[in-house]
């Protein structure tokens, strides 16, 4: 706990057990909906509903390394708690920590985009400067929430994320009504898909349900944390795969499957308009716009959270550039910056693609160093670990394939980045790891 300490803005018991489910779910609702639907149906074929079932299950595998973690050692140095523990503070923990709050920023910008692709669907615009623009104006609305304190994004969170939920379970279930429960995207000229395409389907599928994580790094400030991050953990997943569900089916009984793929960034309101007509359009634009808004704002403050923790605990430099006031306020500008200049130059696919490969690779390291070090400490089960382990590669595989093939300079970026982030922090901390190690095993 002294990281929490150290940290002055994080405050013991003042996050409830709804709380935390609310931020979870904030953060996975909207990536997972709005941005990733169409691009799961793509690869996965008229199989795309059951891609967010494997994703959940996959997720909860790979929860339950986190949990045993933060349950033994409930911490808001969450991910990069665990990684110093089982690693130490060298370049592998600094470097994995680094990957998720990159996945982080990534999925800022993801969202981001897709708020703008919603909000611009009306007046059928799809494409063009205003998308990476008002994708950056509504990154910047949520840096201007998050500098007005944290009360305002713990209301705001827990309200948007309320109305996110309910909105959503109307739009799906009045949408299967509406359609005779008849599942439309089995129908139609489908393009070919493969068992590799469904599988790299999960990556994608994967990343929606991530947002879990917000729960990990939040584990020293909720009200009994031995008990209540696993259960707001597996609350959120499983609120979130009902959802998911729910929506899957319903834009599958109004579009075939190449609708659906043709209107990938937009694929809700697309799903709308057939089954409720203009009005219901035009909702369904408003509901995407809310839970894409909030999902970039309750990102933005759990990214910016992260950085200022690893800076605290020295897995990565600090630098003011000038600016005055606390450390968590220079990582919120760092955090707004990195994820306008991906929302600008990227598009949802490769944005999507980047944050899978990023947050494949630091969960493995997570599983390797709780498998390795830590399963005797926290009770872990050996083989629920290597499960996830295995699933993770599995899905690697599979998505690094599906990608090569169509769109292999992601890939390249991809690598670059990875290699990058690991050969940065291996400069950074080979002079002092050594002297100041806590690697105890």
């Amino acid at each position: 706990m002294e990281h929490d300490r150290q940290a002055g803005s994080f405050k013991k018991d003042s996050i409830t057990l709804g709380g935390a489910v609310a931020m979870g779910t904030g953060v996975m609702i909207g990536a997972g909906i709005f941005a990733l639907t169409g691009q799961i149906a793509q690869l996965a074929g008229p199989l795309f509903p059951l891609a967010f079932v494997v994703g959940a299950a996959v997720t909860g595998f790979s929860a339950y390394g986190y949990i045993k973690m933060s349950s033994t050692w409930p911490s808001s140095g969450g991910i990069a708690m665990i990684l110093q523990k089982s690693y130490g503070t060298g370049a592998i923990a600094a470097g994995a920590a680094l990957l998720m709050a990159l996945s982080m920023v990534i999925a800022e910008s993801l969202v981001a985009r897709t708020f703008a692709s919603y909000v611009l669907r009306p007046f059928d615009i799809i494409d063009g400067p205003l998308v990476p623009l008002l994708a950056v104006a509504v990154i910047l609305f949520a840096f201007l929430v998050n500098i007005a304190g944290n009360r305002s994004v713990g209301l705001f969170s827990l309200v948007m994320a309320s109305l996110k939920i309910g909105g959503i379970a109307v739009f799906g279930i009045a949408a299967l009504w509406t359609s005779g429960f008849q599942f439309a995207a089995a129908s139609g000229t489908v393009t070919a898909f493969s068992a590799t395409g469904f599988i790299a389907s999960v990556a994608l599928a994967i990343l929606a349900f991530k947002g879990f994580t917000t729960i990990t790094n939040s584990g020293g400030e909720i009200t009994d944390p031995h008990r209540n991050v696993g259960r707001a953990i597996t609350i959120s997943i499983a609120l979130c795969v009902v959802v998911y569900l729910l929506v899957a089916f319903a834009v599958g009984s109004s579009l075939t499957l190449d609708q659906i793929v043709a209107a990938r960034d937009y694929s809700l309101a697309e799903a709308a308009e057939p089954a409720f007509g203009q009005y219901g359009f035009y909702a369904t634009v408003l509901l995407a716009a809310v839970a894409t808004a909030s999902g970039v704002l309750a990102s933005v403050f759990a990214v910016s959270r992260m950085l200022a923790m690893l800076t605290d605990m020295k897995m990565i430099p600090h630098s003011h550039f000038g600016m005055s006031g606390p450390i968590q306020r220079h990582t919120l500008v760092y955090t707004v910056v990195i994820a306008s200049t991906l929302a600008v130059f990227f598009d949802l696919s490769r944005i999507a693609s980047l944050g899978a490969f990023f947050y494949l690779v630091m969960d493995m390291v997570v599983q390797w160093g709780v498998f390795r070090f830590m399963r005797r400490e926290t009770g872990a089960a050996a083989p629920v670990l290597l499960m996830t382990l295995a699933f993770d590669v599995i899905v690697l595989a599979a998505f690094t394939t599906m990608k090569l093939q169509s769109d292999p300079a992601i890939v390249l970026y991809a690598v670059i980045g990875i290699s990058g982030v690991f050969a940065f922090e291996r400069a950074y901390l080979s002079s002092w790891m050594g002297a100041q190690s806590d690697h105890e095993h």
